[in-house]
């Protein structure tokens, strides 16, 4: 990095950036084809063995908000290295685990951990590229990786997994935090400080309003909507989330200003993020039970099926910056959830026998080019117009909606299957019919994303001016 701010080696911090990003959303699906041999060889139960995924949710959910502002008062850099350096050590804590216990505990602090990079990966990408073109070529790499991420982890995860042991889906992450570490000291500007004290207030009743939502979420995805496990903490959650809003309106210097919420275009945004993401939430987790129960595809095999899917979001997502220069950004926007939602319905159409081609490839390519689209447009409106001081805050906010759009959709859609899928006599066939009340549910849950994008975020004359 060159003396005077600016960036001498730009491709290299924005891949620092990205992989620190990608390795978050790799975590988050990469275990997910180890579960089984975890339940043998630690002896959890089949209840108790969600939480090695429910665990790391909840925490990373429940103090991303702190987290966002922690990078604000330390340093967004200082705040992502002291993130990747506690996520390295549970991942390390969570290979080495000789039982259930301390693997959910290992997955609590990786969700710490996460906390604090998650909210800094955006707050950095903001501050490092703070002008077009790079700007937009930036945000176009970080909007493509949620669904390389996922795809990505399943195929890494059924390799490593197959290959070595489960244990190496946790470990994998340590030397690749430590260049990530070294890279990072050396390629990515610090920030300012802001030194207002830290609204403790505030960070309390966040913390533990997001912890009882995304905790009641998590129980309505395993016990359904109906049971105190799920009622309660989501009423809880509710009210504290309440006095969290009372408590910011009189902080002098508040966890989330309350103006990035006023504003209509972020909000909107956010909205349509937490819908969108909840639509695909489900869509990898009952496709990937529908390739392996219903199509006998082996763990490897499922996430290698999923690559249509990725490259058709990879593909796009170099060409939007450019292209909304030149057309604006509703093609992308407006045009790019339309085309998930058509590709999400598209895939209610599976079935245990049914061409590979027409029902699987295809919608996943429409869907995929979709999201390649639309995920940068969101993350662009979503932290647009917003000043350094408050980067690490709108990050954070973004970052929320991801989290908690994520177990709302999938427990929602888990409880819509619960109630319309009856008991068939096969296996292959009872998958199958989960994924297509899954995708029915997941594309009108895109759907409302798309509404909620029209009426709030679509400028139809704007160029790509961000």
């Amino acid at each position: 990095m060159s003396h005077d701010g600016e960036l001498k080696h730009p491709l290299i911090t924005l891949a620092i950036i990205s992989v620190s990003y990608l390795i978050l959303i790799v975590d988050g699906s990469i275990v997910i084809t180890a579960l089984p041999l975890i339940r043998e060889n630690l002896g959890f139960s089949a209840a108790t063995l969600s939480w090695v995924q429910s665990a790391y949710a909840l925490s990373l959910g429940g103090l991303l908000l702190l987290g966002a502002r922690v990078g604000d008062i330390i340093g967004r850099r200082r705040g992502f290295l002291v993130g990747l350096c506690v996520f390295m050590a549970a991942s390390l804590m969570a290979g080495w685990s000789p039982n259930a216990v301390m693997l959910i505990v290992a997955r609590v602090l990786q969700g710490v951990g996460a906390s604090l990079i998650a909210p800094s990966t955006l707050a950095l990408l903001s501050t490092n590229f703070p002008k077009d073109p790079a700007r937009a070529r930036a945000v176009a790499v970080y909007g493509s990786i949620t669904g390389i991420g996922m795809s990505l982890g399943l195929v890494l995860g059924g390799f490593v997994t197959h290959v070595l042991s489960w244990r190496w889906a946790f470990w994998i992450n340590v030397p690749i935090g430590l260049v990530l570490i070294v890279a990072t000291r050396y390629y990515v500007k610090e920030t300012e400080r802001h030194t207002e004290p830290l609204d403790v207030a505030g960070a309390v009743w966040a913390t533990l309003s997001m912890t009882g939502i995304v905790y009641g979420l998590v129980n309505a995805s395993e016990y359904g909507w109906g049971r105190a496990l799920t009622i309660a903490p989501l009423i809880v959650g509710v009210a504290l989330l309440g006095l969290f809003f009372r408590t910011e309106q009189r902080a002098s210097a508040p966890l989330v200003p309350l103006h990035l919420l006023a504003n209509a275009e972020r909000s909107g945004a956010n909205t349509a993020r937490f819908l969108f993401v909840g639509s695909m939430a489900g869509f990898w987790f009952f496709i990937a039970q529908y390739l392996e129960v219903s199509r006998g595809l082996n763990p490897f095999g499922a996430g290698l099926a999923f690559l249509p899917m990725t490259l058709g979001s990879f593909a796009i997502a170099f060409l939007v910056p450019r292209l909304s220069r030149r057309f604006g950004t509703a093609p992308f926007l407006i045009g790019g959830l339309a085309t998930v939602s058509i590709g999400t319905f598209w895939m209610a159409g599976v079935s245990s026998n049914g061409s590979y081609l027409w029902t699987v490839a295809l919608p996943m390519l429409v869907v995929g080019v979709g999201q390649g689209a639309s995920t940068i447009r969101l993350t662009s409106a979503a932290i647009h117009g917003v000043s350094p001081k408050d980067a690490g805050a709108a990050s954070g906010v973004v970052s929320a909606a991801v989290q908690i759009g994520n177990a709302f959709g999938l427990s929602l859609l888990v409880a819509l299957t619960s109630l319309w899928v009856p008991r068939t006599s096969t296996a292959a066939s009872f998958a199958a019919a989960h994924a297509r009340v899954a995708m029915v549910g997941g594309g009108v849950l895109c759907t409302l994303a798309l509404t909620s994008a029209v009426v709030f975020v679509w400028h139809p004359h704007r160029r790509d001016e961000r």
